[in-house]
């Protein structure tokens, strides 16, 4: 960097880069960033040397619609399967009819402050039927089991990240046997390669075990929940042998010679009846005798054997399960066998990188320690930074893509019919925080099955809105589920709570910011519009002259008096709605919408909305009341509050200082470590407010043994996906951010990452930078954006404008 005028400035130069700039500091040559070679990200991998005991010590793999959890045992291999639209139930209606009648009841007693009482009337009038909604659920395990195995070392289990393959390898039977695991987008199936090398022969039975309850780890949040096992390793255990058990409905039978089809259905949840069938095929090919001999495939003598897995439901939409899930299945496996397995495995690797090698990035110095995963994370888990990113966009393209089910609060992997809450789509952060790092980390397209669920959950949520609150538009609350129920659960404590779709609707207005892609402002300014009316609707005066605000609502799942939590006008209900209310009016304009008393009115409702306060602690306030003192759990998990710091960016350094100010006493008061995913939400709002020492000591503690599983899934415990995707938004957060009409460099670096290198991040307004740094100072930076575009860009005290014109030249000025 040169000095001018007594700032930090950026050269003032013009370089012609495609359709972008490069803007080089100091002396350095100018150059653009070549085009990203297939292999760049290569080695990129977790890897351990020894089998997967427990389901999260097993390496997931998925295409979006199927998965797996491959657990690399050496005597029996265990895949425990995942289809993205198997959930419990059948499609339902929860809306409960009463809560009309009951509303104006509640709404009285919260402006009287008998909160209790207004808790108890909406326990019996407003909350849904059933009280819980569907869970999701496995399909089931697929078990390899190997005859004669005679373990001889060398073992070695990886995930290689940027192919998207499981690889468990070891010696045997004078040899060498190996299996790959991926799970092909392009063909839809999971494929299992199995070889054997030298004296060894491939001997095993493939059979099916139908899904189950499983057992979780809920440990108290500051116990371990990971361990170095110490003692020897059984190589040859057969825990998961048995297979007994199955339900009447469940059919596993031969398929032709070499294959097998498993039919079964799915559960009953809450009385809502099943309603879902569903289909897993097994096929096979190779050298050697293969025969399907009753419930399972017989393998003897082969040197080589691929097995395609195919796994479908009945589901076809929120309303209809009328689908054949056989026919699927049966085609999908003999297409993929019509192809060789190095087919498969190209095409397969070709599709996974078109999205994954956009993106690539250095922090640090490179551990030149080679231990396993697991064990890095015992000795020094935040030198797995730059991992764990890679990690979460491996994660984000497995389980969130194509015409697949968004990802659930435990992306698309599950070992049980019983998951922890439910695996459901928990829209009062979660589901949010999932979809944090997808467009900074260049992943636009895995956006659309969460665009998807909106469009559905919209049709759903207009019905609640008129039958429970006689309002227009659509009303989601704190979760939803495959069948896209809007009505709250749970009871009020934690359901009471009518901004899921205004949060939905807010983010994905931030998607679109950073596409500008007029199709898909196309797609989404009904569901703003709709979301938005509910509240033109619902909004009620505050009793002391206050403003509008929501009522009945509550501060996600915190209480401000003891088991109380229902509220109005909660901080949280009314940032989003700011952000909401803004954004719609944008897009109105931007649509050219007609309807000029709609903008009109909302532009009022949302001027009369209470501004954000500063508490007596210098905190800012949870609730309109200064009530946050007299909260029971003054470390709550959830700082919901805080949103309007991050992902919104209503209050920011820049902007309102004293408002920071304030978070920063909230946050102090909260404490750094929380569950996983609340780890996570803090390790951003620390980046975003500057501080990037505090954003990495807070990180340190989620890529540790407390907050990170063996297989770096975030442990909540137990395993929540978000974690993942909110820590690893964190981390990005350090190095970039991109808010307030600028893209900010290095705003939060911490010392330890002095060196690094970026490639392929995204940024508001469709741009796509490339940056380095040494010594923490910035020494290249890289810009591409649309032609004739904008692109204001802070370096420290320095903010100046980048100009791409329609030949792609760019101008700082």
């Amino acid at each position: 960097m040169t000095k001018a005028c007594g700032r930090t400035s950026i050269r003032r130069r013009t370089f012609l880069a495609g359709t972008g700039a490069s803007l080089l500091a100091g002396s350095a040559t100018a150059s653009s960033v070549r085009p990203a070679a297939k292999s760049k990200n290569a080695g990129l991998a977790l890897w351990y040397d020894r089998p997967a005991e427990r389901w999260v010590e097993a390496l997931p793999v998925g295409n979006g619609r199927v998965a797996a959890m491959v657990f690399g045992r050496v005597a029996q291999e265990r895949l425990t399967l995942n289809e993205g639209t198997l959930w419990a139930g059948s499609p339902y209606d929860p809306v409960n009819p009463d809560a009309l009648a009951a509303l104006p009841e509640v709404r009285r007693l919260i402006a009287e402050e008998r909160f209790k009482d207004a808790m108890d009337l909406a326990s019996k009038t407003m909350m849904a039927k059933p009280l819980s909604q569907m869970p999701y659920g496995t399909a089931g395990d697929v078990l390899l089991d190997f005859v004669g195995h005679s373990f001889a070392g060398g073992y070695r289990r990886s995930l290689d990240l940027s192919e998207a393959v499981a690889q468990t390898a070891f010696r045997a039977n004078g040899g060498t046997i190996t299996r790959e695991v991926f799970a092909s987008e392009p063909d839809q199936v999971i494929v299992v390669r199995l070889t054997a090398t030298g004296g060894a022969k491939l001997a095993f039975d493939v059979g099916y075990r139908h899904p189950k309850k499983a057992e979780y780890d809920w440990r108290p949040k500051d116990g371990i929940v990971t361990r170095e096992k110490t003692d020897p390793v059984d190589w040859n255990f057969r825990e998961d042998l048995d297979r007994a058990g199955r339900p009447s409905d469940l059919h596993v039978a031969p398929d032709g010679a070499k294959s097998l089809l498993i039919t079964g259905r799915n559960i009953e949840s809450a009385g809502i009846p099943a309603g879902l069938q569903y289909a897993v095929r097994i096929a096979a090919q190779g050298d050697g005798r293969i025969e399907a001999i009753g419930d399972v495939l017989s393998v003897r003598g082969a040197r080589a054997v691929t097995l395609v897995i195919a796994a479908a439901t009945s589901f076809v939409s929120p309303a209809r399960v009328d689908a054949d899930p056989v026919a699927p299945v049966r085609q999908r496996t003999n297409a993929a066998l019509t192809k060789r397995y190095a087919a498969l495995r190209r095409d397969h690797i070709a599709a996974h990188r078109r999205l994954f090698d956009r993106f690539s990035i250095t922090l640090g110095k490179p551990s030149t320690e080679a231990v396993p995963t697991d064990q890095r994370i015992v000795r020094d888990g935040e030198s797995l930074a730059a991992l764990y990113v890679q990690y979460a966009r491996y994660l984000m393209i497995s389980s969130s893509r194509g015409t697949g089910q968004p990802a659930n609060l435990q992306g698309i992997w599950n070992d049980g019919l019983n998951p922890p809450w439910g695996s459901k789509y928990t829209i009062n952060a979660n589901t949010q925080m999932n979809y944090w790092p997808v467009d900074p980390a260049n992943l636009a397209e895995c956006y659309e099955p969460l665009i998807r669920m909106v469009e559905e959950l919209a049709v759903s949520g207009a019905h609640t809105a008129k039958v429970m609150y006689g309002a227009r538009g659509w009303v989601a609350h704190h979760n939803t589920d495959l069948w896209r129920a809007s009505a709250p659960i749970d009871g009020p404590y934690w359901g009471m709570w009518p901004m899921g779709a205004a949060w939905l609707c807010t983010a994905l207005w931030d998607h679109y910011d950073y596409t500008r892609d007029p199709a898909l402002l196309k797609r989404l300014y009904p569901l703003m519009k709709g979301a938005s009316l509910f509240f033109v609707d619902a909004l009620v005066e505050d009793p002391k002259g206050r403003g509008l605000v929501t009522s009945p609502s509550i501060s996600p799942e915190n209480a401000h008096h003891p088991d109380v939590t229902i509220c109005a006008g909660p901080a949280m209900d009314r940032q989003i709605l700011r952000d909401l209310f803004a954004a719609t009016l944008e897009a109105h304009a931007l649509s050219k919408d007609p309807d000029t008393g709609f903008a009109t009115v909302l532009a009022d409702k949302g001027a009369r909305l209470p501004k954000d306060r500063i508490g007596a602690q210098g905190q800012l306030q949870e609730w309109l009341d200064d009530w946050d003192v007299l909260a029971p759990e003054q470390q709550h998990r959830h700082v919901s509050h805080l949103y309007g710091v991050f992902p919104s960016t209503q209050i920011n350094v820049r902007d309102t200082p004293d408002l920071i100010a304030a978070a920063k006493v909230t946050l102090n008061k909260r404490g750094d470590l929380s569950t996983g995913w609340a780890t996570a939400w803090r390790i951003c709002l620390w980046a975003r407010m500057g501080e990037g020492e505090r954003a990495y000591s807070v990180l340190k503690g989620l890529l540790s043994p407390l907050r990170s599983y063996p297989n770096l899934f975030d442990a909540h415990p137990p395993f929540q996906i978000d974690g993942n995707f909110g820590g690893s938004t964190g981390i990005i957060e350090m190095i970039v951010q991109s808010w307030g009409g600028e893209v900010r460099i290095l705003p939060a670096l911490p010392k330890v990452w002095a060196d690094g290198r970026i490639e392929g991040l995204r940024v508001r307004g469709g741009a796509e930078l490339s940056l380095a740094w040494q010594n923490g100072e910035l020494s290249s930076l890289t810009v591409k954006g649309p032609p004739s575009s904008e692109i204001k860009i802070r370096y420290r005290d320095t903010l100046e404008t980048l100009r791409l014109d329609s030949a792609g030249k760019a101008v700082w000025s």
